[in-house]
């Protein structure tokens, strides 16, 4: 796409060097609106709120994700971009980590 954040993202993220998760994202920017899908399928994840600032290239997204103890997790995730790549921090709850995708 013409845009630079529409589209599908792979990477990982996690709270340690050793700790990973893989992670895809589908990504959706109008000129105005970040709209997204972590992990497209069945276990989706809708981004609940997203920005991206195309002057600074900082990306803030919120996710609610459903926990192995059927607790809900929000995920509070701040990137910036850079070309085809993102990077950034996430947390939730007290545990936080980093994450690296690309385009």
């Amino acid at each position: 796409s013409a845009d630079p954040l529409s589209g599908t993202w792979t990477g990982d993220w996690g709270p340690t060097e050793t700790h990973r998760n893989p992670v895809t994202l589908e990504l959706h920017w109008d000129g105005t609106n970040l709209t997204g899908t972590v992990n497209p399928g069945p276990d989706a994840v809708p981004l609940t709120k997203a920005t991206y600032a195309p002057d600074t290239g900082m990306v803030m997204m919120e996710a609610d994700a459903q926990g192995h103890n059927g607790e809900t997790n929000h995920f509070m995730i701040e990137g910036k971009l850079e070309g085809s790549t993102m990077m950034g921090s996430w947390m939730h709850g007290d545990t936080k980590g980093d994450f690296k995708i690309t385009k």
